[in-house]
């Protein structure tokens, strides 16, 4: 852990928050580095192993920014969040306490927590491959995705036109819903109702909408859903837009009718449903007998990405005592290519095997059947890459391959309970969901959109106060008004710039808008992402820029009825009933003589008041009577 210490900076820490290193030497020369600081609320000692580490706060003096090459840790940790530097005794006061302001990594390097994690209790690291250590560039590798289904459409039959069609990367984005009954792309919210709905490349109005969905509304029914959950359906997503806004407006066929479940020529129908069916099965073929991914290994450096940071980061899991696994749904022969060009960057140990970097390996897991029933555990013959015959009962040896599987037989014999497995993956559902709610494992989703995500958010930060201040400005046209009051604002002109914002937004994210939200709302798979992903980031590789000993802790979650209501904004009953009354003309507040209701509804002395009107029967009946211990008041 030492690595993590080079020309470490100085820091003045309150009373509260003691200096502690990893050597002897560090801890003489009272050193800490950003990454570890010692949490104790009495500021006293305690033992090592008891040590809790939380993200950084920007208190201390950092005499200078620190980085990391692309070789490892030896040089400093390049986690200093922008503008951090000079930034000395931040602090936001909160009911007149000086609170210090928690410390954020530079959002690039940053790791998101729903769910706190500790990495010290982490004892195995699982990471799927596709998509996750074998990142496929963008859009090229979706684009050659494209043309393979798109050719394999036109020899069962589709017409030689839609050899036409190109890949266009700003439309599909994952996460929405495919309606095959009536051939409309959804992005839908966490509750079921239409945020967008597109039917081919043309957006349906609200009125259309509501023809089609009443009330807008959605049920998640697989026979009649298709949810696009991984980067792999992109290509997916843009070839039914494609298709159906052929069939549709196609002007070398005025013939065809256009029909809610389909088209229709003469008496042959092609429905939505069967479209969907056609693509699903290119999809399939063009994946397992295609030649997709013999492009993809013929030519790998034009498909996939390599980062000399991959070895670094296993080794380093490694070295701090934790079992790394390789669990990928690809057969043998292709996860030995791929995996092989990802350790043979230029400056890569060329005497190590990329097996070497993995403790156990399995491919072919066939997931999420994994996390059920499963299938048979065999060893595969590396030479051959053939399955050997009978069933593996271990011990798993780590000079081996394995393929298929189920979770519990894995589990089992490496010897691992669900919390002590982190398993990396970028599969909603095939790795996180059903990992999570079936095993208990803890899951880290690699989002690779959330660098655009990031960028739009920093970028149009304008909107986002924009829609903010509209808020304010609606909430504000009632803010006088209660239950007898019969005007109606006007708020239609608030209405509408509500809804240029909001398209402003989401247009500036793509044309089907940001992965997490539309506007204020979120989507439906950003709620899937914070049921089921306890971390989430751009990359796995920002591991490398936390200590191994690191405590995620999530952010406070608050309802409405928290995040909307001051801490010093006395709430009881007695001013609710007050506050009502106060419309009414009444007094606001209630006095017994020589006596003032505190917030806590507690009796405290007070000025003497002037009478005032007794209080109606049935509330004074419900005013509590003064504590036993009091003096008797007189009656008001």
């Amino acid at each position: 852990m030492d690595r993590f210490f080079n020309d470490p900076a100085l820091y003045d820490l309150p009373p509260t928050f003691r200096r502690y290193s990893f050597s002897k030497e560090l801890h003489k020369n009272k050193i800490i580095h950003n990454d570890f600081k010692r949490v104790s609320s009495s500021g006293s000692d305690m033992d090592g192993t008891d040590w809790q580490y939380f993200d950084d706060f920007p208190f201390v003096n950092r005499t200078r920014q620190q980085s990391m090459d692309s070789t490892g840790l030896t040089h400093p940790t390049g986690s200093m969040a922008a503008g951090a530097e000079n930034n000395t005794a931040t602090l936001a006061t909160t009911n007149g306490l000086d609170v210090p302001h928690k410390y954020y990594r530079e959002a690039e390097h940053r790791i998101f927590v729903n769910r706190s994690l500790r990495l010290g209790q982490i004892k195995f690291y699982g990471f799927d491959m596709d998509y996750t250590l074998a990142v496929y560039k963008s859009p090229a590798y979706e684009t050659m995705a494209f043309e393979e289904i798109i050719a394999r459409l036109i020899d069962v039959g589709y017409p030689q036109a839609l050899g036409d069609f190109e890949y266009d990367p700003s439309f599909p984005i994952r996460g929405v819903w495919f309606d095959c009954l009536y051939g409309n792309i959804l992005k839908v919210d966490p509750f079921g109702f239409i945020m967008v709905a597109y039917h081919g490349f043309e957006v349906l109005k609200g009125s259309e909408v509501e023809d089609l969905y009443p009330n807008k509304f959605v049920v998640l029914d697989e026979r009649r859903m298709y949810v696009m959950n991984t980067l792999f359906n992109l290509p997916e997503v843009y070839i039914l837009a494609c298709l159906i806004d052929f069939f549709c407006k196609s002007p070398d066929h005025p013939e065809v009718t256009v029909q809610k479940t389909g088209v229709k020529r003469g008496d042959v129908i092609m429905s939505y449903k069967s479209i969907f069916q056609d693509v699903r099965g290119a999809v399939d073929w063009v994946h397992m007998q295609g030649s997709l991914k013999q492009r993809t290994v013929d030519n790998p450096s034009e498909y996939v990405e390599q980062d000399s940071r991959l070895p670094t980061l296993l080794d380093h899991l490694r070295k701090n005592g934790a079992k790394v696994f390789l669990l990928t749904n690809s057969e043998y022969a292709y996860t030995e290519k791929i995996m092989a060009y990802l350790f043979s960057f230029e400056g890569a140990d060329t005497s190590r095997n990329w097996r070497s970097y993995f403790d156990y390996i399995v491919v072919d897991a066939r997931k999420p059947l994994f996390f059920g029933e499963g299938t048979t555990l065999r060893e595969v013959d590396q030479k051959t890459g053939r399955l050997c015959l009978g069933t593996t009962t271990g011990p798993l040896r780590s000079d081996r391959v394995y393929n298929g599987g189920s979770c519990d037989v894995f589990t089992q014999l490496i010897g691992a309970k669900g919390k002590d497995v982190l398993y990396v993956g970028d599969h909603i559902f095939g790795d996180i969901l059903k990992s999570k709610k079936t095993r208990g494992w803890r899951t880290f989703l690699v989002v690779r959109e959330l660098e655009n995500e990031l960028h739009v958010w920093s970028d149009k930060r304008d909107l986002f106060m924009g829609l903010e201040k509209l808020d304010v400005a609606l909430s504000n046209m009632y803010k006088d008004m209660d239950s007898s009051s019969m005007e109606r604002p006007n708020i239609k002109h608030i209405q509408q710039e509500m809804k240029n914002v909001i398209h402003e937004m989401d247009m500036s994210y793509g044309l089907l808008g940001s992965l997490f939200r539309s506007g204020s709302f979120q989507t439906f798979f950003a709620s899937q992402v914070c049921r089921y992903a306890d971390l989430y980031a751009a990359t796995f590789l920002n591991l490398l820029y936390y200590p191994m000993c690191y405590m995620f802790r999530a952010p406070a979650q608050l309802m409405p009825h928290e995040s909307t209501v001051k801490h010093e904004e006395a709430i009881t009953p007695m001013h609710m009933e007050d506050s009502f009354h106060s419309t009414q003309g009444r007094r606001s507040s209630f006095h017994q003589h020589g006596r003032t209701k505190s917030i806590t509804g507690s009796i405290t002395d007070g000025p003497t008041l002037p009478k005032i009107s007794p209080l109606p029967s049935g509330l004074a009946k419900s005013r509590p009577p003064p504590p036993a211990t009091s003096p008797p008041t007189s009656k008001q």
